[in-house]
């Protein structure tokens, strides 16, 4: 199996053993999914990682449900520490919720196939929020489009977004195609963002953040963009809000922000000397735009809110609650009346 992909990728004499079966069959499926994930993306080679977290880990389709187990029975076993994301379900409380049985059932051999080679059963789609949060530097394999940004950005870790099953698979064998944002060359910033005209109650606001990353998306593609006007301190939770609307209104997998993220502590680092491919103002009137283009409520609608946990924080509930409260009706006594219907939807092992 291993002579068509050795032509064209330089394997270890680990990835060999692995590809001729002498680690088992798991683990030679799975190498056999990342040698030709790197012939096809063109690397010369693979490299090391020290983490993993598992998206694909969530029942989407027979066939996943299929590749895990196939994986597990074939004695695949993670070889770094492994998260695991969210889950479809509530797997305390699944039958409260109307879950269909046949589903859930599979979505439970799921999880455990996933559980049985190794992997922490955090059920985050935020995983740097615990204790396995990756350090500076560290090259790690992470699924899941918010903590890759994530981690890349406010940590300055080194991460590619890995899609479903190629993350258990680099999980499994501990490597990855070389190449992507795990090289130096291929974090430089390319467009510049400037943000004009906001003064610091701007900042303040919790709603800043998401509409940012909102706009962030679609201006920057899958160009690294490099903010510039940003205040030096911002909480966490703000800069997940950020990068978690860039990453789903775009393809960002990384953004820098001069003088507060760690690959950004001036505007020159950032762009690795070198001149930017494109230069983007943006003001309080673009923002205004993205974050009316974030709901389709008209004057006087009724509102619903949804946010799912963990991803949101508890502390952050009644923060959200003051970030999207609606300009009220008139009531009795002239007063406004806010009718806002909100749904938490629980972690998968939350117990809420």
């Amino acid at each position: 199996m291993s002579s068509d992909i050795a032509m064209t990728v330089r394997l270890s004499q680990r990835d060999e053993e692995m590809l001729a079966g002498r680690h088992g069959a798991g683990a030679r499926l799975a190498m056999s999914v990342v040698a030709r994930m790197a012939d096809a993306c063109g690397a010369d080679e693979l490299m090391d990682i020290t983490a993993a977290h598992i998206d694909g880990c969530g029942l989407l389709s027979d066939a996943g449900l299929e590749f895990a187990e196939t994986l597990a029975a074939g004695g695949a076993r993670a070889c770094v520490p492994t998260t695991l994301n969210m889950g479809p379900l509530d797997l305390q409380h699944w039958r409260d919720w109307s879950i269909d049985e046949t589903f859930a059932a599979k979505a439970l051999r799921q999880g455990k196939a996933y559980t049985d080679m190794g992997c922490v059963p955090t059920w985050s789609c935020a995983p740097y929020q615990g204790y396995l949060t990756p350090r500076f530097g560290q090259q790690i394999a992470w699924g899941e489009s918010n903590a890759v940004v994530y981690a890349n950005s406010v940590l300055g870790a080194r991460t590619n977004r890995y899609g479903d099953y190629m993350d258990i698979c680099a999980a499994v064998t501990g490597r990855v195609p070389r190449l992507g944002l795990h090289l130096d060359e291929n974090r430089r910033g390319q467009v510049l963002v400037r943000l004009r005209g906001f003064g610091a109650g701007d900042f303040d606001r919790e709603t800043f953040y998401p509409a940012l990353g909102h706009l962030l998306g679609p201006l920057a593609g899958e160009k690294v963009p490099v903010i510039e006007g940003l205040p030096t301190v911002i909480s966490d939770d703000r800069l997940k809000a950020l990068g978690a609307a860039a990453a789903s209104s775009g393809g960002i997998a990384l953004f820098h922000a001069v003088g507060l993220t760690p690959e950004a502590p001036t505007l020159r680092a950032a762009l690795h000397g070198r001149p930017t491919e494109r230069t983007i103002d943006v003001t309080p009137a673009d923002l205004a735009a993205a974050w009316a283009d974030l709901s389709t409520a008209g004057e006087g609608d009724d509102l619903c809110g949804a946010a799912g946990l963990p991803a949101l924080l508890v502390r952050g509930v009644p923060r959200a609650g003051r970030a999207h409260r609606p300009r009220g009706r008139q009531g009795q006594g002239g007063r406004d009346r806010h009718l806002v219907h909100a749904v938490l939807g629980p972690g998968a092992a939350s117990g809420v």
